[in-house]
């Protein structure tokens, strides 16, 4: 049985702005979404995003993708 005190995390996906180095929250949740693959990425597993897309990624080789993509437009 649950009492008060604990909070289950429903997962749901947060708003973010990524900033140099760190992020802010904007609206609460457990995840956002890599720009590349989609794939759900937990907060606390968050590392690599771009702060002038404002999009995360869920490694280093979308990270590298996405570079290529805009560099290349």
């Amino acid at each position: 049985m649950m009492n008060r005190y604990e909070n289950p995390r429903i997962p749901s996906e947060a708003r973010v702005r990524y900033l140099d180095g760190d992020y802010q929250v904007e609206a609460p949740g457990t995840y956002v979404r890599c720009a590349v693959t989609g794939a759900a990425i937990p907060l606390d597993e968050l590392k690599y995003w771009s702060v002038e897309h404002q999009e995360a990624y869920v490694d280093a080789k979308a990270s590298m993708k996405r570079y290529l993509e805009v560099k290349s437009a």
